[in-house]
């Protein structure tokens, strides 16, 4: 396979088949010098490993200096490690990308998992270890943070299965129940005042960003993959890469989201809203918020995501959308999650039929008068 120079010094790639999926993703190695002794290694799959070249220049730095072990290293090593829930965890959040979840899930792992479970390997876990951490967090906790650290055991536990370090659970871990359908909406001030915002912001990139969250109701996610060939200005279509629902879905680009996108500068990266360096940015929530407080919504709207139930219900409650085209618009897998916003699209049509029983009144109203009229003539 032909190597293929990066910007990076001592990075480069190969394309190979992707694995798991049709198409070809970049292989990342790296070259160094250290001790007289010329290294060569494989670091990593721009998709199966979630590489790029970044981060493999990172890396070379990291074995360049000895604080990271090669992967040859690393897999030796594996074979007569102890795989308990702290170095599975260890493993599992070297490998994340770094950001706010990341960040959250060590403080959780930290706070609430450690202690307790921390020096046993899956397969020695009983239902009463999980029972045990549920019942003793819900009295200090709520039911949906409670959910979040069990499901970052679950996660951690289902990654050292994947990786082939452990045994999976002979159980399934029980987790609270959360009633988290929660539809935000914003006020036609409050919206005002947000268009206002984004139209004085300084940081266009992520103005931007929120504008076509609004104008279209794509996911976080979605917005920071999105990449330039995604859109197709000619056609008017927006390509999704790796949505939600887990299959590559396609949305249309109205007029104001095309606009925007016509406006917005084009730098060298092939993301449409790229990170430091070019590369896929990671996070906004620090621009987010600023806006959010100079726009003053409500404190606990969440913007992107909340941007994407004010476009949903707005489709809704205009009446002229049907559920079937608001699942497709929002790249629903089940028309369950779509269902939330019926009741809106129900009070529309009853305002409807109540706007018809008026006018059916109304006429009613004055054809008695116009009898009653006649009589007294005669």
């Amino acid at each position: 396979m032909k190597r293929i120079k990066t910007d990076y010094p001592g990075v480069y790639y190969r394309e190979a088949d992707r694995i798991g999926k049709k198409g070809i993703e970049k292989v990342f190695y790296i070259v160094f010098k250290k001790d007289g002794k010329f290294y060569e290694e494989k670091v990593g799959r721009q998709f199966a490993d979630d590489m790029t070249a970044a981060r493999a220049s990172r890396i070379r730095g990291e074995r360049f200096e000895g604080k990271r072990q090669s992967r040859k290293e690393i897999r030796e090593a594996d074979k007569v490690k102890k795989w308990t829930i702290d170095n599975l965890f260890n493993k599992y959040i070297s490998d994340r990308q770094e950001g706010k979840s990341k960040q959250v899930d060590n403080g959780r792992y930290d706070k609430y998992l450690k202690d307790s479970l921390g020096n046993k390997e899956p397969k020695n876990l009983v239902p009463l270890d999980a029972d045990r951490i549920r019942k003793k967090l819900l009295k200090e906790l709520s039911p949906q943070t409670v959910k979040h650290v069990l499901n970052l055991l679950t996660w951690i536990i289902n990654y050292g299965v994947n990786k082939g370090h452990c045994i999976g659970l002979s159980f399934r871990i029980e987790k609270p129940t959360v009633d988290n359908i929660k539809t935000e909406t914003l006020t036609d001030a409050e919206l005002k005042r947000l268009l206002q915002v984004l139209d004085k912001s300084e940081n266009i990139q992520v103005a931007n960003l929120v504008r076509i969250a609004l104008f279209t109701g794509m996911r976080r996610g979605e917005l920071l993959n999105l990449q330039w060939p995604d859109l197709d200005f000619d056609r008017g279509f927006i390509a999704i890469r790796n949505p939600k629902g887990g299959k590559d879905q396609v949305i249309p680009m109205n007029d104001s989201a095309k606009s925007v996108f016509e406006n917005h500068e084009r730098t060298k990266s092939q993301f449409v809203f790229p990170g430091k360096g070019g590369e896929k940015r990671t996070t906004v929530q620090k621009a987010i918020e600023k806006i959010k407080m100079e726009a003053e919504l409500p404190e606990d709207f969440r913007p992107l995501h909340g941007l994407r139930h004010v476009f949903a219900s707005m489709l809704a409650s205009s009446g002229q959308v049907d559920m079937y085209t608001l699942q497709k618009l929002l790249t629903h897998k089940s028309p369950l999650m779509t269902q939330r916003y019926a009741h809106l699209r129900d009070e529309t049509l009853k305002n409807a039929s109540e706007l018809a029983g008026d006018i059916l009144s109304k006429i009613g109203l004055k054809k008695e008068g116009d009898n009653v009229k006649k009589i007294n003539e005669k």
